[in-house]
């Protein structure tokens, strides 16, 4: 955890002044006991009113600056703090961003928004308690022990005997709680990736009325969650009872022999007094640290998770001397790639070899699981290649910023992805500094207008969150504009024309042509109908290149591609 405390640096004035008003703070609570001896030994038992009075205004100026810097301490420690879990959720983020699909796979989605937010909360909730009780609980702790040895010393064994019980009570306790903390942030991980999965797939799940299903399933997360939560309670519920128990025995034990001394005049009544208000305070910086011994470990166990995500380092980076441009920024060149997911028996791209020229179209066919959208998946370097090179103008990606290699790109993805804002808004995501007139043709070209126009507030409607007020179709041609008004060298349309219907498909395809004459197409498609006017057809079986040509072409001689042809087509269409 103290790893991350390196975060702290741009606070570490507010730091040093949360510790010196602290440290204030400890000195004046120490300070009142001796005062109040004072009020009972020299001016309650010798009458002398004008002495209290004076002792008694001068605890209340000391109580009064102790509450000043106590709140000067919560203001300042709960500025660092929420400082603190700002910088840090910055830089979870920031790095997260840099992760290549292969991180996300492996730490997942849901426990990633979980570190983001709940694990970076404990933590900031710690370092504000700790801001307070690092210097409080050992000043008051030695502070109480040092001023109560100076009352009377014999008095004290009383102490000697009743910390290391009050320690090994708390240490006792502590220890059996403690592991359970690491196991529930793992189990509130499963919860928010049940959570995400009935929200998302909510239209799914009442489709198949799996509501109960569903609700089961949460239940079951929640009620492990809830079942861990109340065990490690109930442990740590029986520190406080305890420590109570031994703090109240230890009062009896220093009234009774409290009582002994002075009855021997080895000490006076205020002494006494201020003596039990110093082993109270001795007591509670000890319960101080049993908080801490309550709050740490779990914060530990969130910095932990919050440094495995920081100490992961993204698979794909800009290499060194990384270019910045390529030559021929539109070819796109496959030499004997093959490709494996992590954890797969067999690869999922093995061999492929081909070239795509700006003014070409290229389209990919094959079955489902033969590789398609992995191939596209090479070029922007969402993954890297196991073997071979993807040249772009014919420099290898991988020599290649990643910045100015996806500036090439206009990506259509196979699942349309909006964001909350207006239509507007999503289009110009493909191009920040869009004109309006640059957002409108890329609409009309993408077939989209019409729809647009018969919303209320045309181009400024909003989308709502995920894109569930516009059909598959509507987000498909939303997608398709905002890589259109990019105006990329190279377009990677991954089946994103599967949810329009033929009419639109044909206009949409015959309007992109001409927008496309000069850049690089790759259209990957799972219908006859939208790769049959293509340049040059590849048709992939099982991770390889099993046919490469027209459509023409491939029907005669290519039997993969025939046969998908012949499951879509009539015998009159292929004529």
């Amino acid at each position: 955890m103290f790893r991350l405390f390196r975060f702290l640096k741009p606070y570490g004035w507010t730091v040093s002044a949360v510790l010196l008003f602290v440290l204030l703070q400890s000195l004046a609570e120490l300070y009142l006991p001796t005062l109040m001896s004072d009020i009972i030994d020299k001016g309650v038992v010798t009458q002398d009113i004008p002495y209290i009075w004076r002792i008694g205004g001068f605890m209340l100026l000391v109580t009064a600056g102790g509450a000043a810097v106590a709140v000067c301490a919560s203001f300042l420690s709960s500025k660092a703090s929420a400082g603190f879990g700002r910088i840090v959720r910055e830089k979870v983020f920031g790095h997260v961003e840099k992760f290549s699909l292969q991180e996300f796979d492996k730490i997942g989605t849901a426990s990633l928004i979980t570190r983001t937010t709940n694990d970076i909360n404990q933590v900031q909730q710690v370092l504000m308690m700790m801001l307070r009780m690092m210097v409080m609980a050992p000043m008051m702790c030695i502070g109480g022990i040092i001023m109560a040895v100076s009352k009377d010393p014999t008095l004290s064994l009383v102490l000697v005997a009743i910390i290391p019980i009050l320690g090994g009570a708390i240490f006792l306790i502590a220890g059996r709680g403690i592991p359970y903390f690491k196991v529930m942030q793992k189990k509130l991980d499963r919860l928010n990736l049940v959570l995400r999965e009935s929200l998302t797939g909510i239209r799914v799940v009442r489709a198949f009325n799996r509501i109960d299903h569903e609700t089961r399933r949460f239940d079951d997360a929640n009620r492990d969650l809830t079942d861990t939560a109340v065990k490690v309670n109930q442990i740590m519920a029986f520190m406080w009872p305890v420590m109570m128990l031994i703090i109240n025995f230890s009062s009896i034990a220093i009234l009774w022999f409290g009582g002994l001394r002075i009855n021997s005049g080895h000490i006076q009544v205020g002494d006494l007094m201020a003596f039990i208000q110093y082993a109270m305070q001795i007591m509670f910086s000890l319960m101080m640290v049993s908080m801490m011994f309550v709050m740490v470990p779990r914060a530990s166990a969130s910095a932990a998770r919050i440094n495995e995500v920081l100490d992961t380092a993204p698979l794909i980076n800009n290499l060194p001397g990384a270019r910045d441009e390529a030559r021929n920024a539109g070819t796109v060149e496959f030499d004997n790639v093959s490709f494996s997911y992590p954890g797969a028996e067999q690869p999922a791209l093995e061999g492929i070899t081909f070239t795509a020229k700006p003014g070409e179209v290229t389209a990919i066919i094959g079955g489902t699981g033969s590789g398609k959208s992995t191939l596209l998946s090479l070029i922007p370097r969402f993954y890297d290649t196991d073997e071979g090179a993807i040249r772009v103008g014919g420099t290898d990606v991988r020599e290649l910023t990643q910045e100015s290699l996806r500036s090439l790109i206009g990506l259509v993805p196979q699942k349309a992805v909006l964001f909350t804002g207006t239509i507007g808004d999503n289009i110009r995501y493909g191009k920040e500094d869009a004109e309006e007139e640059e957002v409108r043709r890329a609409a009309e070209i993408a077939q989209a207008t019409e729809f647009i126009g018969g919303m209320a507030d045309g181009f400024d409607s909003v989308i709502s969150q995920g894109g569930t007020n516009v059909s598959g179709g509507q987000k498909q041609r939303l997608s398709i504009a905002r890589a259109i008004v990019r105006r990329p060298k190279i377009y990677l349309f991954d089946d994103s024309f599967s949810a329009l219907d033929f009419k639109t498909d044909a206009k949409l395809r015959a309007a992109l042509r001409k927008e496309t004459a000069d850049a690089t197409v790759l259209i990957v498609a799972q219908r006859v109908s939208t790769v049959m006017d293509a340049d040059r057809i590849l048709v992939l079986d099982n991770g390889r290149i099993v046919g490469s040509g027209t459509h023409r072409e491939l029907l005669e001689h290519n039997e993969v591609y025939r046969e998908i042809v012949e499951s879509q087509l009539s015998e009159e269409e292929i004529a």
